[in-house]
């Protein structure tokens, strides 16, 4: 090994368990930059999407023509969206039985409206937790790999008579870069695990608060509508 030797060639002269370690490694951080891309894109259009469609829904559009709207649209609803078409939709449903109290009513509409949530929470956490999992084996792979490297270091070494700094670096620099490829694949994983379980939970708050503005009006319609039936049947 010369003194020009660069970061390539101690990748190449690594051993072969060594190489595999880093292989695994650079495959696992370009999954997670794949994933930390894709979910970034997701939380943020859920965000955005959350805050159009409360705007829309507040602004004293009948409900009934933003359900059909919003059914018509292709690929169907998502989001807080997809909350309120399963609450509408099970709302007028028990509707049309008037026998039915409100309380029964809004028991359907509410199972309906958690059914969805957990739906659409589920999905804003697709993949995190390969993140998760990245961000805390990764390290641990990386150090196996040291570990081994420098190992096959000292064994080299302890084959020739008169050891000196110059044998000895290479072997012990190539191991380390198994360390550095680890951390490099962990640290991105779990700032963007952070971050992104963060943001779903705040998203998961918004929709929980969602559901429940939303039933309480379906629950004053509901009790309307039973109310003026049973005047009419008097």
């Amino acid at each position: 090994m010369g003194s020009g030797l660069n970061f390539l060639d101690l990748i190449l002269e690594a051993s072969v368990l060594v190489q595999l370690v880093m292989l695994a490694l650079v495959g696992m951080s370009v999954m997670s930059w794949a994933i930390i891309f894709q979910r970034k894109k997701a939380i943020s259009d859920a965000l955005n999407g959350a805050k159009r469609f409360e705007q829309k829904f507040w602004s004293g559009i009948d409900l009934s023509k933003l359900y059909n709207e919003v059914s018509a649209r292709p690929g169907g609803a998502s989001g807080v969206e997809a909350l309120f078409v399963a609450g509408f939709k099970e709302f007028a449903r028990h509707k049309k039985n008037t026998f039915q109290s409100a309380s029964i009513v809004m028991e359907g509409t509410h199972r309906s409206m958690r059914v969805a949530l957990s739906r659409e929470v589920e999905k804003l956490e697709s993949s995190l937790s390969f993140l998760a999992t990245v961000g805390s084996i990764s390290p641990y792979i990386g150090l196996f790999g040291t570990v081994w490297g420098i190992m096959n270091a000292f064994i080299a070494l302890g084959e020739v008579k008169q050891a000196t700094l110059q044998m000895v670096a290479p072997g012990i620099a190539e191991a380390l870069i198994a360390t550095a490829m680890g951390l490099f694949a962990a640290i991105p994983a779990v700032i963007a695990y952070n971050r992104f379980a963060n943001k779903v939970e705040k998203l998961e708050g918004n929709y929980i608060n969602f559901m429940e503005e939303f039933a309480n009006i379906l629950h004053r319609q509901a009790a309307a509508q039973i109310e003026a039936k049973a005047n009419v049947s008097a």
